[in-house]
């Protein structure tokens, strides 16, 4: 065998595990079917600007091992995600805080805003009639009420889903975080940020002295690349991986179009949501606002990205996976297949069907790579 393991893949996933097991002493290769390493976090540079190729991506965790883990790497600038929602042309600071009540209703002190959400939450649980949430809409209106709901749930979320909120299954809703202070920032976590020079930095470090070939789809001849390797670490899809052979897990997927304007400023924000339902996509990226310390910021040229949610097709790019009970159900079959395999670890969001921060991602290949 020429090495040690065979990595099919070269996410945040795949890239980890194969930066450990380098520094290891572990030989390995790394392969991708795209023609660029670093999945879903790899940036193409318009203009100097670092422009999230697929979709905006903001570090934070609590965890402080992976913080460090990921310092030790590249440096990290103090971004701070603070999205804001646009309902017809009304702007409201996300998440859900007194910024957010005072646009809404006028209130001013977290005592009239609460009043205010818990008699709307309290007609929505009489409308129930004592009868548990039945779907999305229903749980929503008895989590925050009805104002929210109309207008920074009810649209954005169908658009997301491609479904009505009355046909989409209420667990995708626990909880809705509600702040009653004054503070935008949307993560709760202890680090967030960006790396500084954008994410392809981070790529490079992670592939330091790692062999790596892109433009490769391992289905086009696996059994060469199976016989490489004492191990394979796959982190494509796992109903691939099997030839679908129980049937096809299925994908929420993302198109971006990506535009570049000639203003030093477009929308004063990284991150605008359209949450109505008559405006297609679902947000507004303007790319620079993730790096303010980048030297280009002040130029009279910025790019952003509209984002449209779109059902997965074959050839497109599979981004999230629908967790409904006919899904899971399928994928536990799958992985029933996976759990009896010695040779191959399955890891990561494609491989595992299941949503991943980049944070737990980095947990998750940093467990692996101890055991595997």
């Amino acid at each position: 065998m020429l090495y040690d393991y065979l990595i099919i893949g070269s996410g945040l996933y795949g890239a980890t595990f194969a930066y450990l097991a380098n520094k290891k002493g572990k030989k390995c290769l790394v392969i991708d079917k795209r023609s660029h390493l670093g999945g879903n976090i790899y940036c193409d540079n318009i203009e100097g600007i670092n422009v999230h190729k697929y979709g905006a991506h903001i570090f934070h965790t609590s965890n402080k091992p992976v913080w460090d883990f990921v310092n030790s790497l590249v440096q990290f600038n103090r971004y701070t995600n603070s999205p804001v929602a646009n309902y017809k042309g009304c702007l409201y600071n996300l998440p859900f805080n007194m910024n957010t009540f005072y646009e809404m209703w006028g209130v001013t002190n977290p005592k009239d805003a609460i009043a205010k959400i818990e008699g709307q939450k309290q007609d929505a649980v009489r409308s129930l009639g004592g009868k548990e949430p039945s779907n999305l809409e229903e749980q929503a209106l008895s989590l925050v009420g009805r104002d929210i709901y109309e207008k920074l749930i009810k649209g954005y979320t169908e658009k997301q889903w491609g479904r009505k909120c009355t046909e989409l299954p209420s667990f995708i809703i626990k909880r809705i975080p509600v702040r009653f202070t004054f503070d935008n920032n949307y993560f709760n976590d202890l680090y967030q940020g960006i790396p500084i020079g954008g994410y392809n930095k981070l790529i490079e470090a992670l592939f330091d002295g790692i062999e790596t070939q892109t433009n490769v789809d391992f289905f086009d001849n696996r059994e060469y690349w199976e016989s490489l390797a004492n191990k394979i670490v796959f982190t494509g899809k796992i109903d691939e991986f099997y030839n679908y052979k129980f049937g096809k897990l299925e994908y929420r997927t993302v198109r971006f179009e990506t535009e570049r304007i000639e203003e030093q400023n477009f929308q004063g924000n990284a991150v605008i949501n359209y949450t109505e339902a008559e405006i297609p996509y679902t947000r507004i990226i303007e790319h620079k606002h993730f790096e303010p310390e980048n030297p280009v910021y002040s130029n009279a040229v910025t790019v952003i990205s509209r984002e449209y949610s779109t059902e997965w097709k074959d050839g497109m790019e599979p981004f999230y996976p629908v967790n409904d009970e006919k899904n899971s159900l399928l994928y536990q079959k799958y992985k029933a297949l996976a759990d009896n395999q010695k040779k191959v670890l399955f890891g990561g969001r494609l491989a595992e069907y299941k949503y991943y921060d980049m944070d737990d991602v980095i947990e998750k290949a940093m467990q692996d790579s101890q055991v595997f």
